[in-house]
């Protein structure tokens, strides 16, 4: 069986089988048969494919590591529990946002806190404009999944809507800036997710607590890793579930 997401990698980062063949010392034909055949390289090649196209090997290869190897891996990827998300020093969302260069990928519903910072949103326009991605998914603030959210977490009828719409007027500025989207998600939302390149804080909810009360995981990408991997599919998920955010 094909695989799919390898050549997906390799032709988005213009990499053919010559290339590939000359980092990893194998035959090109051994190349198309990764690519054709779904065959599985050694560990040491798919470590160099993994760098070479920035995507984790457990992506790459879901098999190819065992279970038990994976759940090693995945308590290398937990850099740090957070007992509640306003527990985050105010230096680690410094660093992440500053020095995020490629990705920056947030699914909330509406993280005011992270517009109370008054550089934040100049700092996404000023990534996109050098390159970076820019992708915000925010709860729609007519949905119903929005609505029960608000009186599981006891703030109020039509609380949460409200602090979704006052978010997005700090958002405002971004319309139209190249390198960034913005869009309306309805789903329930389990954890909020917080990308910057190759690290993610992943607020957890629990029923009857505010977002801002509620624990928080640090995590740290590694290539054979499951766990930040899990949640990436899941932003993408809801990505593709989403429609355009109406300001």
């Amino acid at each position: 069986m094909p695989n799919e997401r390898l050549r997906d990698s390799l032709l988005r980062n213009g990499l053919d089988l010559e290339k590939v063949a000359k980092a990893t010392g194998v035959d090109p034909k051994t190349v198309e048969r990764w690519i054709t055949l779904g065959r599985v390289p050694y560990p040491k090649h798919r470590h160099t494919i993994s760098a070479m196209v920035r995507e984790s090997e457990n992506y790459l290869w879901p098999d190819a590591v065992a279970p038990e190897r994976k759940a090693e891996i995945a308590s290398s990827e937990l850099v740090k529990v957070y007992p509640h998300r306003n527990s985050i020093p105010a230096e680690l969302w410094d660093r992440l946002i500053g020095d995020a260069t490629e990705h920056v990928e947030l699914l909330m519903h509406s993280a005011l806190f992270l517009v109370e910072r008054p550089r934040f949103v100049k700092q996404l326009a000023a990534k996109a404009a050098e390159g970076a991605r820019i992708r915000l998914l925010f709860g729609d603030p007519d949905s119903p999944e929005v609505a029960t959210r608000s009186a599981e977490e006891e703030l109020g009828e039509g609380v949460l809507s409200a602090r979704i719409r006052n978010a997005l007027v700090s958002y405002r500025p971004l319309i139209g800036v190249h390198g960034v989207e913005m869009r309306f998600h309805r789903t329930t939302l389990y954890n909020s997710i917080f990308r910057f390149d190759d690290e993610m804080i992943i607020n957890t909810h629990v029923y009857g607590f505010q977002g801002a009360h509620a624990p928080s995981l640090h995590l740290r990408r590694l290539s054979a890793g499951d766990l930040f991997e899990t949640y990436s599919e899941s932003f993408e998920a809801v990505w593709n579930l989403s429609k355009p955010a109406t300001f």
